[in-house]
């Protein structure tokens, strides 16, 4: 997108054709208008068209523009964050509420891309959270506990089923999740705003908000090209937000990550190599993931930015680390390469916002969008349609709490990730 070819890369190279769309030429009312063409905007266009309300959605750029065509494809249910600790930082009722909403998170993806028909390469087989040592096993085991009893259905595998199932020998355990899945992340969204033009919505892209203003009790957005009246406004920009919410951008550190695709494995190798198309991340600080796309393809990541040095330093690292994995690819090359930016806040939980009257929005999403954004969408729409109250809702509303010397810390991490992979010969 944009012309460049590390912003997609896999992605968009094999996502079906994004639906036609224009910008923003005219001056159009609406129920909602909805800013930012990622899961939580068009999930909560899609629940609201469903239920009769006219919606208008604005994206900067293209559709998946953000995060959500950039990212791994891993459906995961829950947080980075240990389960038992939500309770604690948002309290017995928010924290159990979230637990319970998100870890029934990918359930809800599958359901809609069961009910549009969306064509994104949907792999229902889980997900590995591999250990690394000692450490790594203990915290999956701690992970374990505390979602068996809240019921989930997950189980730490030891090594030598962790070995058949990745197909290396280098971990001391995984933890299975059945939940969670696997898809094409640009292919979801695409499939997600086809499903939204269907159900009425008018969708545009190329379309930035650059003002907004009042009349008559109701919001205005403004572009360069037109403008939406609207009861509702929701605000869906999330880590690449600019413009009028650019506030939601600067309370998050972006931790830039990566990812290398090869080209499609022999069948030998697929016999071997994550033969039951699970996702793979690891328990290291400095992570790595991986899993196979639909046509057989290794997608490998881990943090760090594809520019400037940082172009063969990982990728360099990519290999060694997939020639301990994977001895038995020999050398690898890589058909394509791609990075984006995960919103890190600062206790590593997601926000829900107020901007104003009727302006409400979710953010702050720690590497966990594809199911948050999902089912935040749908709690949007819910509040919207007045099936929700705001205490309902999964998270207290919270104020925008910006971070301190946000350049100096993204620039400290992307040199970090460098580093790390320069000198290491480890996972």
């Amino acid at each position: 997108m944009l012309n460049d070819s590390r912003s997609h890369g896999l992605w968009e190279a094999t996502a079906p054709e994004a639906p036609a769309t224009s910008a923003l030429e005219r001056n159009l009312s609406a129920d909602v208008v909805i800013v930012g063409g990622g899961y939580t905007g068009m999930s909560c266009a899609l629940h609201l068209a469903e239920a009769g309300r006219k919606v208008v959605l604005l994206e900067a750029h293209e559709i998946g523009f953000g995060g959500a065509g950039r990212n791994v494809g891993l459906i995961n249910a829950g947080l980075w964050v240990m389960p038992d600790d939500l309770p604690v930082r948002l309290g017995p009722v928010f924290g159990e509420r979230l637990l319970k909403l998100l870890g029934d998170g990918p359930s809800l993806v599958m359901e809609l891309i069961e009910k549009h028909n969306i064509e994104c390469e949907l792999q229902r087989n889980g997900t590995l959270h591999c250990a690394v040592g000692r450490a790594g096993l203990e915290e999956i085991r701690k992970r374990e506990a505390q979602w068996q009893k809240r019921s989930a259905p997950v189980q730490v595998l030891d090594a030598k089923e962790t070995a058949k199932r990745v197909g290396t020998g280098v971990y001391t355990g995984s933890l299975l999740d059945q939940r969670a899945g696997t898809l094409q992340p640009l292919a979801y969204a695409r499939g997600l705003a086809k499903a939204c033009i269907r159900a009425g919505v008018e969708l545009y892209t190329s379309s930035p908000v650059i003002d907004t203003s009042e009349r008559g009790g109701n919001k205005v957005v403004h572009t360069a090209g037109g403008s939406v009246e609207a009861e509702w406004v929701v605000v869906a920009t999330d880590a690449y937000s600019t413009g009028p919410w650019n506030s939601v951008r600067e309370e998050q550190v972006r931790l830039p990550y990566f990812n290398l695709a090869t080209s499609p494995l022999s069948p030998e190798n697929l016999q071997s190599i994550l033969p039951g198309r699970e996702g793979v991340w690891d328990t290291k600080a400095v992570l790595s993931s991986f899993r196979l796309d639909g046509s057989g393809r290794l997608v490998f990541g881990s943090v760090g930015a594809l520019r400037g040095t940082g172009i063969s330093i990982h990728k360099d690292w990519a290999r060694r680390a997939l020639a301990r994995l994977y001895p038995q690819l020999g050398k690898v090359e890589f058909e394509h390469e791609w990075y984006g930016q995960i919103g890190m806040t600062p206790d590593a939980l997601p926000r829900f916002h107020k901007f104003g009257r009727n302006t409400i929005g979710f953010a702050g999403y720690n590497g966990r969008g594809i199911s948050p954004g999902t089912v935040f969408g749908r709690e949007l729409a819910l509040l919207i349609l007045g099936e929700k109250k705001e205490e309902e809702m999964p998270l207290p509303v919270s104020g925008i709490l910006r971070n301190s010397f946000l350049q100096y810390r993204e620039a400290y991490y992307e040199a970090g990730s460098q580093i790390a992979h320069l000198v290491s010969e480890r996972i």
